[in-house]
């Protein structure tokens, strides 16, 4: 019934989520696990050789850092595929809206929490803080439409991924496949959020520069589509997103030592998209103006 793909760079952790896996599934299945410990293929590769050997009609992808909660969380999967034929790709977290602003799948500096729909046991590896219960349902769904999917774990059907593979020749690292599919995946069928799977993931993530690259990536390649919107945000709304989160992504690349043109270079490139107007993209320029002399000051 699943096939499932995982990249693995460490065989403890493969061997407890396939004995996992096995205990809790409830459903045929099978488990392509394709060894990367040296990091030779980048995740996409990885994803789109593991699709191409799978013999079930729905794909599981999943970070091997994990642990599923849910007992028959195959048949989850199975019944909600069953029920919609226009459902192309799920996951456990993800947001209804995805801005032309870049960002991951999803952008807290927006100050939205409404939009944002997730259901995951966070450990952390990277922050001195305990496990916790992460959960948003603002609609107390079942399940809910949107815009973008982390890539912790995600399923999808082969149709689906026959007409929009991971993009192994844009994203040759770690970063940025999750957004990539979800609006790839998106342009053709729904995408959405089950809140009845739970997964533990035992780290978060991490971004940093090479984080940034990835992402500006994707977001060249999909600025004149963006935004994507199931929440139908009123006019207001939107711009007061996309201005905050403009401001965010523009103080974290001049933190990150990206150069003014090249942060000058992202902000041109949004005026691809039909929300960002000249009068926000003036005020967006000026800020970005305003934050460079700051830092110049500052060396000086």
């Amino acid at each position: 019934m699943i096939s499932i793909i995982i990249a693995s760079v460490n065989q403890e952790l493969l061997a407890g989520l396939e004995e996992n896996i096995a205990l809790t599934i409830g459903v045929d299945f099978e488990i392509i696990a394709i060894e990367n410990s040296k990091g030779v293929k980048g995740i996409c590769e990885l994803y789109n050789d593991g699709a191409l050997k799978a013999k079930y009609n729905l794909l599981c992808f999943m970070h091997e850092d994990l642990l599923i909660k849910t007992k028959n969380w195959g048949e989850i999967v199975v019944n909600l595929f069953n029920s919609n034929s226009g459902l192309g790709l799920i996951g456990v977290a993800g947001s209804q809206y995805k801005s032309v602003a870049p960002s991951s799948w999803y952008c807290y500096e927006n100050e939205a929490p409404e939009l944002l729909n997730f259901n995951i046991i966070q450990r952390y590896k990277y922050a001195n803080k305990e496990k916790q219960l992460l959960y948003s349902n603002p609609h107390n769904e079942k399940f809910i439409n949107v815009a973008s999917i982390d890539g912790v774990w995600l399923c999808c059907t082969k149709m689906a991924i026959a007409t929009y593979p991971f993009d192994e020749k844009l994203l040759k690292k770690f970063h940025g496949y999750d957004l990539d599919f979800s609006l790839g995946i998106g342009q053709k069928f729904e995408i959405g959020v089950t809140f009845d799977i739970l997964i533990e993931h035992f780290s978060e993530g991490y971004t940093d520069k090479t984080w940034l690259e990835e992402i500006l990536k994707v977001h060249t390649k999909w600025s004149f589509k963006l935004p994507i919107d199931t929440a139908s945000l009123p006019d207001h709304k939107i711009l007061l997103l996309e201005k905050r989160g403009f401001r965010s992504m523009m103080g974290r690349m001049r933190d990150e030592d990206f150069k003014f043109e090249e942060v000058k270079s992202m902000l041109m490139q949004s005026r691809k998209s039909r929300v960002i107007k000249w009068t926000l993209f003036l005020k967006l320029y000026l800020h970005l103006i305003k934050i460079f002399l700051k830092k110049s000051n500052q060396i000086s």
